[in-house]
């Protein structure tokens, strides 16, 4: 029985993690078929909002590598929550961003 929940403690954070991605991924990839991706007038608007995503990952597996320093749960725990929260994080900055924005416009 200690053998099963080792495992299952083991997986857990690949599978939450891995529904996280899902969810980002399919929702992008169906805003990019209905061509409702965020838009900005400046290229430096939109290579902000474009680097969104990425800086919530990098964020998120910092914070995780920290946390992990200072809580009881394993290194390779906390950088795949750090990095999938980051992701999650990311990409409703990304929503955000794209909808509220002082350079947005609307087709």
């Amino acid at each position: 029985m200690e053998f099963a929940i080792e495992v299952f403690l083991i997986v857990l954070p690949i599978i939450l993690v891995g529904a996280i991605s899902l969810f980002v991924i399919l929702r992008l990839k169906g805003k990019q078929k209905r061509g409702t991706l965020g838009k900005k007038d400046t290229t430096a608007a939109q290579s902000l909002l474009d680097s969104l995503i990425p800086l919530g990952m990098v964020s998120g597996t910092a914070l995780g590598l920290v946390l992990s320093m200072f809580f009881p749960f394993s290194l390779g725990t906390g950088i795949t929550f750090g990095a999938g929260l980051g992701l999650l994080g990311g990409y409703f900055a990304y929503e955000y961003s794209s909808k509220n924005g002082e350079y947005s416009y609307k087709r």
